[in-house]
């Protein structure tokens, strides 16, 4: 900008070739109303562009998330499980966020895959947790080996562990394990004698209100939806199965809830359990496919919250760390300007 007398003259050296840019992509760029994302209220007159400090702190797991980003529970014991699990610890401490790890089975017995899981130097004080299935956890509360479970999350040095639930896929897998008890009742029987912060997901398919209320009236520090829409390993167990198996037992994998429909079932426990809720935070995820789907998310809830994705970061992880750098670096950028100018539509009660 210069200043001539009492005259201002603003330069804009890019002006031509934006100019020309806008000129040839203009017929490109047409949308239709049907494109519209009805789930927000765009509100441009509020706010100026975001700064650094756009997107609020999130206190959750009695830690801090910089961006109410979890990563959620993937791998462990393959060839890739120990890269994928540093370049995503790493990952967490550099913007964050909270990780939990792939199933820790096989830490139970042996150390052997160590190595795959043990992240902590690289995630540094981000919350990290161990992963049991229900299955295991019920076969250890039979025994009443609960100082294995312990002895699994002090290896780690986890924060705690996450227990997943996962009866459709033990059913659907080849080589599938039963459980006769509730897992409510399992879990019941951990909060009693393990004195570690225990987060309740589903695997693929998510929760309907009923359970989701009676793990509400449990003291587990977080439920962890896991709902349907992302990876459904239920599916992922039938695609291992022979034809007539899969045939017989394909409608099964159908089954289940939307991270949205959780949202409300969550939101209207809150208002039917009153004091007698216990949990208080959520870990959103299932079709997380990007920030606008978790933001959303977030705004609809009325209980503290971060919102979880699986295979978008074990994509990138898998490349390498600078791609997924690059991958977390745009979804902050996004998640800025919905912090900015977006704000949920309220859904219909269920």
């Amino acid at each position: 900008m210069e200043e001539k007398g009492s005259k201002i003259e603003i330069q804009d050296p890019t002006s031509e070739e934006r100019k020309k840019d806008h000129i040839e992509l203009a017929f490109k760029s047409q949308t239709q109303a049907d494109d519209i994302d009805h789930r927000f209220y765009y509100e441009p007159m509020l706010s100026g562009h975001p700064g650094e400090d756009a997107i609020p702190s999130t206190a959750l797991l009695g830690h801090t998330f910089k961006i109410p980003v979890w990563v959620s529970s993937m791998t462990g014991g393959t060839a890739l499980a120990r890269t994928i699990n540093f370049n995503l610890a790493r990952a967490c401490k550099q913007f964050g966020m909270g990780m939990g790890l792939g199933s820790c089975r096989s830490l139970l017995y042996s150390n052997e895959t160590l190595t795959d899981f043990d992240v902590r130097h690289l995630i540094g004080d981000q919350p990290l947790y161990a992963n049991l299935g229900i299955a295991q956890v019920a076969e250890l509360v039979a025994k009443g080996a609960y100082l294995k479970i312990k002895e699994l999350v002090d290896k780690l040095s986890a924060d705690g562990l996450i227990i997943h639930v996962n009866p459709l896929q033990e059913w659907l897998q080849p080589e599938g394990d039963s459980y006769m008890e509730s897992p409510l009742d399992v879990i019941k029987k951990v909060l009693d004698h393990l004195n570690k912060p225990i987060i309740v997901k589903e695997v693929g398919q998510g929760m309907g209100p009923e359970s989701i209320k009676a793990l509400m009236k449990l003291p587990v520090q977080a439920i962890d939806f896991a709902a349907h829409g992302g990876t459904n390993f239920s599916k992922l167990e039938l695609l291992r199965s022979d034809e007539s198996r899969a045939e017989a037992l394909g409608p099964l994998v159908r089954v289940g809830h939307s991270a949205g429909d959780m949202v409300q079932m969550v939101n209207q426990g809150v208002k039917e359990l009153g004091n007698e809720r216990q949990c208080h935070e959520i870990i959103v995820s299932g079709g997380i496919r990007n920030y606008l789907d978790g933001y959303y998310c977030l705004d609809s809830l009325s209980l503290p919250a971060v919102y979880g994705q699986a295979s978008a970061f074990l994509k990138h992880a898998r490349e390498g760390y600078e791609p997924l750098e690059k991958y977390i670096e745009g979804q902050i950028s996004g998640l800025k300007m919905a912090y900015a100018f977006l704000k949920a539509r309220k859904p219909q009660q269920p």
